[in-house]
């Protein structure tokens, strides 16, 4: 209770609502052009009260993990990927997940690789594992004598063994669909390349993206709406993320209850004095860079049945607009 944990201004809620479960304060920092966490806004958010950060790997986009690593070391804060949206990522050669203190995966119904639900904590830290394991399962320290280990109440979230089963068939596809959609990005990215007017998303390591999302920035929300527009005419399934027209949860404005530091509990946990020494504050307008960077990137989510012809078309489709938007490439 009392702790800092610095999230990014773009993941879902559910980042926040996770640190809040604990009775820690989230603390929102901006994104960069890679819309992943902003190493430089990480480093100015931190406080004495700083404990942990969660650097989320948005829509299978790698973090910029060699200088989040380096600032956490050297102020001795924790590292929780948030791997929700990139099973099977990977940054320099090294799994996502594997390269902070612990990882966090999900196996919901949206994401790469299913279950339907439930998840997956990876790491290298044999007591961080086994308190995990008691938070998820608070009756498997009581099954296995001799562990020496103190436990405590746990919450019993843990996915049923037909689920389990599901989620360990789908591993062995995991490789082929990464391969695949990657191979449709890589397509789609070497024929809009020199497209005049946009400017591809900065990818932290590319070989270790995912490809389940492409992205490119356009000068500004006004001309990115335009011509998102004229990409769904196209027939191209497309959108702009803040457009003002749907709260969307991912973007930290939206979030509700985090912005209006509301509580279910009658006392203000955890805000409230008694728990929380900080001064954090929030307001829809605190990440100005991430709302400028969302307002002007269109994205384009790429699906795991599409073929060669269909990437085909989506570049067709954004190098048509793009010309009759800026005109032709000299």
């Amino acid at each position: 209770t009392g702790d800092e944990v610095i999230v990014p201004a773009y993941t879902y809620i559910a980042t926040a609502a996770a640190v809040l479960s604990v009775g820690a304060i989230p603390v929102i920092a901006e994104v960069d052009d890679t819309l992943t966490l902003d190493p430089e806004d990480f480093r100015r958010k931190i406080t004495p009260l700083t404990k942990c950060v969660i650097p989320v790997h948005m829509r299978g986009w790698p973090a910029q993990m060699d200088e989040i690593m380096a600032i956490a070391r050297e102020h001795g804060i924790l590292v929780l990927e948030d791997v929700a949206q990139a099973n099977g990522g990977s940054y320099k050669g090294r799994r996502l997940g594997s390269i902070g203190d612990a990882g966090a995966f999900s196996f919901q119904h949206y994401k790469l690789i299913t279950s339907g639900e439930g998840g997956m904590v990876v790491t290298g830290d044999e007591e961080v594992f086994h308190r995990a394991a008691c938070k998820h399962d608070s009756a498997m320290s009581f099954w296995r004598p001799g562990q020496g280990r103190q436990t405590f109440a746990g919450e019993n979230a843990r996915m049923c063994e037909l689920r389990a089963a599901l989620g360990y068939v789908q591993f062995s596809r995991l490789e082929g669909i990464l391969a695949h959609i990657r191979g449709l990005k890589a397509r789609i990215l070497g024929q809009i390349k020199d497209a005049p007017g946009i400017q591809l998303h900065r990818v932290a390591d590319p070989d270790g993206d995912c490809g389940t999302t492409l992205g490119f920035y356009l000068p500004n929300d006004v001309e990115a709406k335009r011509f998102s527009r004229a990409l769904a005419a196209e027939g191209i399934a497309n959108g702009t993320v803040y457009n003002k027209e749907i709260p969307d949860r991912h973007i930290y404005c939206h979030w509700d209850y985090v912005i209006n530091k509301w509580s279910s509990d009658a006392t203000g946990y955890p805000w409230a004095p008694q728990y929380y020494k900080g001064n954090v504050e929030y307001s829809r307008d605190m990440c100005p860079r991430t709302l400028d960077y969302l307002g002007r990137v269109i994205t384009i989510n790429l699906g795991q049945k599409w073929t060669t012809r269909d990437a085909d078309d989506v570049a067709a489709g954004i190098l048509k607009v793009a010309r009759a938007f800026y005109g032709n490439q000299v």
